[in-house]
Parts: C-alpha cells; sequence; structure tokens
C-alpha cells in the first residue's frame, strides 16, 4: 500500500514540473528546489585572485629547478663498436633479449644495469646506455654499444669510433 502511494505522489510531482523542452537538467534542478538561486548566490562572484606573497606562487616569475646530472666516474676512453641485426633478439649475458634499437651496451667488468655516459669526442655526441651483456670480446675495444647508440653517436658508418666513458651514479 505504501509502494503504490509514494508512487503516486512521484507521478504526481513529474507531471507538475514544467515541460523539459529546451531546458537542461540543471535548469530543471534549479526550478524544482525553491531559493535555489538565492542560497548559492554568494559564490557566483569569482573571487580576487590571490596576490603574491607567502605560500602563493607568482608564475610570472617562477623558475622551476633545474635537474642536476647526475655525478660521472670518469671510466676512460677507448674504441667502441657496435652490434646489431645479427644479434638481434637472442639473449644477452643478463638474460634479457637484446634489442638493437633500445640503448643498450656489452661490457667485459661492469654490473648489469649500470648507466654509462658513452660520448664521441669527435663530434661531441653523447648518449646513456645501460649495460646488460658482456664483452667485447675483442683485445682493442673497450665496449659494444647497441646499433641506436651507435647512430647516435656517428660511428654506424665506419663500425667502430673512439669514445669516452663515464659511470652515472644511481
Amino acid at each position: 500500500m505504501i509502494n503504490l502511494t509514494l508512487r503516486a505522489a512521484l507521478f504526481a510531482a513529474a507531471i507538475a514540473l514544467p515541460s523539459t523542452a529546451g531546458h537542461s537538467q540543471d535548469a530543471m534542478r534549479r526550478a524544482a528546489v525553491p531559493g535555489f538561486e538565492q542560497q548559492f548566490s554568494r559564490y557566483a562572484a569569482l573571487p580576487e585572485a590571490p596576490r603574491p606573497g607567502r605560500g602563493v606562487v607568482d608564475l610570472d616569475t617562477f623558475e622551476p629547478p633545474v635537474e642536476a646530472e647526475p655525478a660521472a666516474t670518469a671510466l676512460g676512453s677507448g674504441t667502441a663498436s657496435f652490434y646489431g641485426k645479427q644479434f638481434h633478439g637472442r639473449p644477452t649475458a643478463s638474460g634479457e633479449r637484446f634489442d638493437m634499437n633500445g640503448y643498450t651496451a656489452a661490457h667485459r667488468t661492469l654490473p648489469f644495469g649500470s648507466r654509462v655516459r658513452v660520448t664521441n669526442p669527435r663530434t661531441g655526441a653523447s648518449v646513456v646506455v645501460r649495460i646488460n651483456d658482456r664483452g667485447p670480446f675483442h683485445d682493442s675495444r673497450l665496449i659494444d654499444v647497441s646499433r641506436a647508440a651507435a647512430k647516435d653517436l656517428g660511428i654506424v658508418a665506419r663500425g667502430k669510433g673512439t669514445v669516452e666513458l663515464a659511470l652515472l651514479a644511481g
């Protein structure tokens, strides 16, 4: 019996609402609540923008902090070569698959996961690679980098080049 009475009251209220044609749901809600506009009128005006001072940042003069480059330990210079297509997709000494388009490298002694900045002193080009393999297994070479790193360093055409290495902290 109560459910029937409640349904009848809701139906009567719905009929009593003004026509919804051309009205938004928001406008209908405001019309259904007496005093709605007056209740929220004090919030209609936008507040004045805060003035720079304590706890307020002036975006016109704010200079974001510049992140310092990680500290590096020089590892010396030597010859770098690269490896690419013939090893692409094959497992490295660390167990991950070699990606010639990634920025990885092989080094004889550095721990896996070490990050090394490799710089071509002739051009100034520099890349950061992650050690994930062992090598190079050629006496005169210091590091083997992926093809993508070699391309950025400018040593792809010759197949090798002189580089400087720096171990990055962190």
